[in-house]
Order: structure tokens, then C-alpha cells, then sequence
């Protein structure tokens, strides 16, 4: 079966497995059928041995984890995010990390990686600009090389990005993702694209933050200085404003307010609530159909706190979409909610690592 799909030969084939196999990368269960012939051997990836660690960093919450091999999130820990100065943070995440595999009496970890709200240079492992975090040109490579010296692997990455890769190993879309964006909506929003398999990262790694186009020219203020941004107005902190706003809060009960506070008030039917998600629907809907134009994706794959009601949003979503798009897009680029249960940019952060680690697989047959 290998060799049909890969079109090696099967002698090939048996040679890599092998190798494969010595590394203790894979395992072999056979299978007993009924039919005549040989009972087929199934090849599985070995679970348990070879670990990643994985960290995202957010502005309101940092995120670690321990991933195996095959997408599987084994525990996780949470962390306030303090984020300044970032060097002292960032050291109080790995060591969070290292105590949950201390913790768990787990192997040394096959490779680290790191997802973060921003622009990132992945190639230099640095943190180019994380408004939200307020960090400037700072080097996680560094940091994590001097944390885990015998750790050959680090990866990181801008947390839509890194989303999509996660997206892309370990979606179950029954769709082809060869090529797609996948949104990521948070506190503000962000993009990865992928072009035949792989992310599109652009000259200054800035790729991706459409968040950042202008939808209303001289409208509501962005952390980025500019007027009427896409994520000032479809982003969760812009439906959360709203519905304060709606709701005439005072400003101590509106800095409380949550996305999944105005989450939990819609699905008990408060339909203020109802609406602001609607709206913030609709604006994600229009910022998708210059996406679409823009990019001409097989498929928009949305990832964040929008997606726990799909089913209010989903409509104002695709209906806007079509309407600003090419021709009305009579056949229509699909729009999904991810598919990743997790979260997508944790998942995707360890996802980063083991893509390093298997892209620096050699097998001489």
C-alpha cells in the first residue's frame, strides 16, 4: 500500500521501514484477515517515546504541553501571561514545561516549539513584534537552545501559522488542503497560508496579518494604530466591546467582560449577545471575501472561540462572504470551522517541531 501511494518500489519501501523501524520511530502490529494471501502488517507511529514540548504564548494566557509523536496532547498547564520582562517569563514557561515532564516521569523531549501572537522570524527564531505582548525583536532560539542544550530541535512560530500546520498534519477535513487559509480569531485575528503544502511567510514575515487590513477607512481604533482594521471590528475583543457597550456596563464590569462571557450569555439566550456575534459574523464574512480574492484558497478554515457557536455565526459568515465575493462565488470556497478539538495554536506549536524533525530525517537506501 505504501508504495502505491508514495510510486517507490517496494523494496524501497521495506528498507525505509526498517530504518524507521531501528530508530524506534514506528512499530509494526499484524493484522489477521480472512481472505487468502499474506496477513498485511500495519505500521503505526510509536506513541509515548517520542515526546515534544510545546508553548503559546497569548496576551491573557500561556499555554504548555506535552505532544506525542501523533498529534496527541498528553497534559497540558496553564499560565497567567506576565509577559515583562520576556526573558524572565518566557524562562518561567520552560521551567512550567519541564516540570510537567519532570512531573509525569516522561523522556527527554525529541523537540521544542513555540507559537506566539506576532510577527515572527522563524528562520531566526526571534520575535520580530507582538503588540499584544508588548515584546520587540526578542530571541526565543536563544533561550530555548541555553534551556534544553540537548534538545536539537526548536522551532517558532506566529500562532496562525502555526495553526495552519497543525491544521494541515493533523486536520480531518475530508477535503484536499493542499491550499488554504486558516483564520485565526482571538484578540485580534491572523492568518496562515498555505500555498502546495507549505506556509507563505513573505519578505518581512508579515504573511498573513490581515487582521490588519483596512475595512472602514477612518473607523474604530486598532492596537496598531491605524483606523478601522478588520479585527477592530470581527475580532473577539471588538465583539466583546460591543457588547459592553450594548449592555451600558461601567468600566469596571466591561474590562472584566470575556469573549466566552458573551459566549455563555448567548447560549442561554440572551440576544444581545446573539447579535453582537451575528455582527461580528458578518465583518469576519467581509474580510473573507478579500482573503478569497486575494488568495483564491481551495478552503477557509476558521479557528478561535467563534467557532463554539457555529451554529449562530456560521450563516452570517458564508452569506456575507458570497455576497462581496467574485460573481457571488456561485460554486463557493468552503468555509469550516477547524477541525482540531484542542487548541489549534498549541497543537500547532508542537506541530512546528516535529515538521523540523522529520524534515531533518535522512534515510540512505
Amino acid at each position: 500500500t505504501i508504495a502505491r501511494l508514495t510510486r517507490l518500489n517496494k523494496s524501497t519501501v521495506s528498507s525505509i521501514v526498517s530504518s524507521l523501524l531501528e530508530e524506534d520511530l514506528i512499530v509494526e502490529e499484524f493484522e489477521k484477515i480472512a481472505a487468502v494471501g499474506r496477513n498485511p502488517i500495519s505500521l503505526h507511529l510509536k506513541r509515548g517515546q517520542n515526546l515534544y514540548g510545546a508553548i503559546s504564548f497569548d496576551s491573557a494566557a500561556t499555554r504548555v504541553a506535552v505532544v506525542d509523536v501523533d498529534g496527541t496532547i498528553i497534559y497540558t498547564d496553564k499560565i497567567t501571561t506576565d509577559p515583562r520582562p520576556p526573558e524572565k517569563f518566557i524562562q518561567a514557561c520552560v521551567e512550567a514545561l519541564v516540570a510537567l515532564r519532570n512531573l509525569h516521569r516522561l523522556p527527554e523531549f525529541k523537540g521544542i516549539g513555540v507559537s506566539v501572537a506576532g510577527i515572527v522570524d522563524s528562520q531566526q527564531a526571534k520575535v520580530l513584534f507582538a503588540p499584544n505582548l508588548g515584546w520587540e525583536n526578542v530571541n526565543i532560539g536563544d533561550l530555548l537552545s541555553k534551556a534544553f542544550p540537548d534538545v536539537a530541535v526548536t522551532a517558532v512560530e506566529n500562532d496562525a501559522k502555526a495553526a495552519a500546520i497543525a491544521e494541515l498534519w493533523y486536520g480531518r477535513h475530508n477535503i484536499n488542503l493542499s491550499n488554504f487559509v486558516f483564520l485565526s480569531v482571538g484578540r485580534g485575528i491572523g492568518a496562515g497560508i498555505v500555498i502546495d503544502k507549505h506556509i507563505l511567510n513573505g519578505e518581512m514575515h508579515l504573511a498573513g496579518e490581515f487582521g490588519h487590513m483596512v475595512l472602514f477607512e477612518g473607523g474604530e481604533p486598532c492596537p496598531c494604530g491605524n483606523r478601522g482594521c478588520w479585527e477592530a471590528y470581527a475580532s473577539d475583543r471588538a465583539t466583546v466591546k460591543r457588547y459592553a457597550e450594548a449592555q451600558r456596563l461601567d468600566a469596571d464590569a466591561a474590562r472584566m467582560l470575556t469573549i466566552d462571557d458573551v459566549i455563555v450569555a448567548a447560549k442561554n439566550g440572551d440576544q444581545i449577545a446573539v447579535g453582537e456575534l451575528k455582527t461580528s459574523g458578518r465583518f469576519l464574512g467581509t474580510g473573507i471575501a478579500n482573503v478569497i480574492k486575494a488568495v483564491d484558497p481551495g478552503a477557509i478554515i476558521i479557528g478561535g472561540h467563534i467557532t463554539r457557536v457555529w451554529d449562530l455565526v456560521s450563516s452570517e459568515i458564508i452569506d456575507s462572504a458570497r455576497k462581496q465575493s467574485f460573481f457571488g462565488e456561485r460554486d463557493g470556497t468552503p468555509i469550516l470551522p477547524t477541525s482540531l478539538v484542542r487548541r489549534p495554536s498549541l497543537l500547532g506549536a508542537a506541530a512546528l517541531a516535529q515538521r523540523k524533525f522529520f524534515g531533518d530525517v535522512r534515510v540512505t537506501v
